[in-house]
């Protein structure tokens, strides 16, 4: 009897769950990939929004970072939506056509045209929109307003105003600038990437990078050595003459803690760093300007990184829904309170300006468009940029590490695979 039963029970079971994923009663629930961790409590708060605006659609929010994407894909179970952190190792997903097109979504019609082209320095998929920017981190030279003030400083506008400032400071006892050289990351994404950014244009530099193929040498009509040794050289110049005596042992983590007890006037690190400055000195007064390097002040740009882009997969099951959530995250009041929120760009016509006075200095290039992506995260990973920087600015002859870089762009290029196009992916 109790065998009967038992049995019954099963029977039942499985019937309430083939009607359940027949689509009769709950909400279809999709997954949903958020990459940026320290903005998971604010993302957790909109997805609960989301849930609770409607009962189509249930959202679950996966943050187990971008190995586990990677695998999804390759499995074919990717997830329904992303809103991941835009770069070479996303970008394959774009270069592959594995992403639907974005181009008919409300969504799209608010972007900022201009941010098209940083988008696609990363690789396109023909005749498709297939990723969204949803924040821009703006970077550029963090200064002490309180040091400034004391030595009624102005923001330079020029390199010969930079190095007079520098010198100015240097009378008084005051290390300029403030160097965590044993992070190499410290010097690719600060040092390097807004020594090269101020002084050329980075989208120019690499469209034409990409056209030379593998002829890149000294005598070709652009390569590493040629465009970015007066840049790296000028970088040198202010790592030796004004920054700390002990650059070369200080950590990321000790510079925060430095900078925050006034050691220095300025700091080459993005918005990121403001929080961990205000865990010494909460009442600090920061600002934020591009680093100057030349002459012509127009040239001044601020550093920017497309921080989160949404994208949907080819394989998900469920485009339709995935869409709908999307379209709420886009909402001008979703994306804007989610950007004020990290510091971030907005980037949608007439977006809302941060309201943060750190990074008021930055506002006016983003506004008009004189930004770049550094020089740093458009090198594919298979060239070990940082150990070079790092390299350059502990002593190594820029020239000689500027020509390794040259014949390492020739070999990966040499490497890298044509992309596929829409055609091909689709087997037409």
């Amino acid at each position: 009897m109790n065998r009967r039963i038992t049995a019954m029970l099963a029977v039942a079971g499985f019937l309430l769950l083939a009607a359940c994923s027949a689509g009769g009663s709950g909400p279809q629930e999709i997954r949903f990939t958020f990459s940026k961790r320290e903005a998971i409590s604010f993302m957790n708060e909109v997805v609960a929004d989301y849930n609770d605006s409607q009962d189509e659609v249930r959202v679950v929010m996966d943050t187990s970072g971008p190995d586990v994407i990677s695998a999804s894909f390759v499995r074919g179970n990717p997830p329904d939506l992303m809103l991941a952190n835009y770069n070479y190792e996303v970008a394959r997903f774009v270069q592959r056509c594995a992403l639907i097109d974005l181009s008919d979504t409300e969504a799209a019609t608010l972007m900022r045209a201009d941010l098209q082209p940083l988008m696609d320095q990363y690789g396109v998929c023909e005749g498709r929109t297939p990723a969204l920017p949803y924040s821009v981190m703006g970077a550029s030279v963090i200064y002490n307003k309180e040091i400034f003030d004391e030595h009624d400083l102005e923001v330079p506008q020029t390199w010969s105003e930079l190095l007079e400032l520098a010198d100015v400071l240097q009378q008084a006892d005051v290390d300029p600038f403030y160097a965590t050289f044993a992070d190499p990351w410290t010097i690719n994404q600060g040092w390097f990437d807004y020594s090269v950014g101020g002084s050329l244009d980075v989208l120019d530099f690499f469209d034409r990078l990409a056209a030379q193929g593998t002829d890149v040498g000294p005598d070709s009509d652009v390569s590493f050595q040629k465009d970015f040794l007066e840049p790296v050289e000028k970088m040198v110049h202010l790592a030796e003459n004004y920054t700390n005596s002990d650059a070369g042992s200080r950590t990321y983590d000790a510079g925060n803690v430095a900078f925050a007890n006034g050691a220095a006037a300025m700091y080459l690190q993005g918005p990121w760093a403001f929080s961990e400055i205000a865990l010494t000195s909460p009442d600090l007064e920061l600002g934020s300007f591009p680093l100057p390097m030349t002459e012509d002040p127009d040239d001044l740009a601020v550093r920017v990184n497309m921080d989160l882009a949404a994208m949907i997969p080819e394989d998900s099951d469920h485009h339709e829904e995935a869409l709908d959530f999307l379209e709420y995250l886009f909402q001008p009041e979703v994306i804007t309170a989610y950007n004020e929120s990290q510091l971030g760009f907005v980037p949608q016509e007439g977006g809302a300006e941060p309201s943060d006075p750190r990074v008021e200095g930055m506002i006016g290039y983003y506004q008009e468009g004189q930004v770049y992506q550094g020089p740093g995260v458009l090198i594919p990973a298979a060239i070990p940029t940082e150990n070079y920087v790092q390299s350059i600015i502990l002593g190594a002859d820029p020239a000689a590490q500027l020509a390794t870089f040259d014949s390492d762009w020739a070999r990966v290029v040499f490497r890298e695979p044509a992309p596929t196009s829409q055609t091909e992916e689709s087997g037409q």
